[in-house]
């Protein structure tokens, strides 16, 4: 293992040792590098004076610790430099200003220290000694835990190959070491895996009125909250024949259904049809229905919504310009639209109230040479033979209404 021997004239040592080995040891490889004689040392580790017979692994010395070498037939300035430097056991130091100053003073420590642990290095430039303090803490408790996980892998060296726990516990140490070689690789070459990912809002208008709309290709349905329709004066447009329950992570009330109401994007108007939810928490999604109505492109080399087709493109909004309400306002979207179950669940679940009595969705029901005939002439107009199907149910057979209800989803 290698460790830094610090001088009272603040000269810096690497010595590569063995843990076996003695203090005295260690001394007399120190007399051959400083010609200070080994009597004349004194070696300090975490503020403790080191004795000759004593081994440096049962003083707890590791790789990459820091031991204070003082010279006893130095003068008292000399003396005083080593107090100041000394260490508390949890690896603070006795006095941290006058390390600090220390180490400040050496500009070949300083240049190491930016080499090999640049965050310690600008906490001794500043100003803060708590933070300093901190540090010095935190650098003993990994080398702590690293001390400890170099005993527990030399135990398993020696450990009974026949022993059941022991194979358990190299084979959890052989899995773990993957783990944290997949995390270093991954902190290499894919950094941006741990940053929080923001997802993508676009500035739009709804009937007049501007907002921030979340853009979600997951969600089947664009949905608009009561009191966002509200503030829209779209309201008053409101079908409450197509209320019902939306079924995701959570759930939420379908209070109705907006056939058409303008949106603008960029400086053109589009369409749209919205499924109202009582949501508070949830204002304007986006979603899937109208992004394919419209054409829409996700493109994020560009970093733009294009729509149309390619005729107008708006830049998606960077993470400043998103409010923060509307960053928890992620998490409700999905509980409310669970990556399409929501509008699975509206066309489930919503039972116009103006729907003949006695609609049935019996799996038995209408199954005729007719019925298929309606089928196929709905599934010719592009939709799915399932959600045909699920909509001449829905309408007891009823042709124009399943058709009707198939257009405005």
């Amino acid at each position: 293992m290698k460790i830094t021997v610090m001088t009272s004239d603040e000269q810096i040592l690497t010595l590569d040792v063995d843990r076996e080995e003695s203090v005295e040891n260690l001394k007399a490889l120190l007399e051959v590098e400083t010609k200070i004689p080994l009597q004349q040392q004194q070696l300090l580790y975490n503020g403790r004076e080191m004795r000759n017979a004593e081994k440096l692994g049962a003083l707890g010395v590791g790789d990459g610790d820091l031991v204070m070498m003082v010279s006893k037939a130095s003068s008292f300035r000399s003396r005083e430099s080593v107090n100041e430097a000394a260490f508390n056991p949890d690896g603070s130091a006795v006095d941290p200003s006058a390390f600090q100053q220390q180490l400040r003073g050496d500009s070949n420590v300083m240049t190491q220290l930016f080499q090999s642990d640049p965050e310690l290095a600008q906490a001794i430039l500043g100003n803060d000694l708590n933070k300093l303090q901190d540090l010095l803490r935190a650098r003993n408790l990994q080398r702590s835990e690293l001390q400890r996980q170099q005993e527990e892998e030399m135990a398993l060296l020696y450990a009974d190959p026949f022993d059941v726990d022991a194979q358990r516990k190299i084979e959890a140490a052989i899995r773990q070491k993957g783990i944290d070689e997949n995390w270093a690789a991954a902190l290499e070459y894919n950094p941006e895996a741990f940053a929080r990912v923001v997802m993508l809002y676009v500035d739009m208008e709804v009937n007049g009125v501007p907002l921030k709309a979340f853009v979600d290709s997951g969600a089947q349905s664009t949905i608009i909250s009561r009191s966002c329709a509200e503030r829209c004066g779209l309201l008053r447009l409101l079908d409450t024949r197509y209320r019902g329950i939306a079924h995701g992570v959570g759930q939420s009330e379908i209070v109705g259904r907006i056939h058409v109401a303008p949106i603008k994007i960029g400086s053109i108007f589009y369409p749209c049809s919205f499924t109202v939810l009582d949501s508070p928490n949830m204002e304007f999604l986006f979603g899937l229905d109208m992004l394919r109505k419209h054409q829409c492109i996700i493109d994020l080399k560009e970093n733009v919504l294009r729509v149309g087709g390619g005729e107008v493109a708006v830049p998606f909004l960077a993470e400043k310009d998103i409010p923060t309400r509307l960053l928890e306002e992620e998490r409700y979207a999905k509980e409310a639209s669970s990556s399409g179950a929501q509008a699975k669940s509206a066309a489930k679940d919503s039972i116009p109230a103006g729907a003949p009595p006695g609609g049935s969705t019996d799996k038995n029901s209408s199954q005729g040479p007719d019925f298929e005939a309606k089928v196929a002439k709905l599934v010719e107009l592009g939709f799915g033979r399932e959600q045909v199907i699920q909509a001449l149910k829905f309408f007891d057979g009823n042709e124009e209404q399943a058709a009707g209800f198939l257009f405005g989803g």
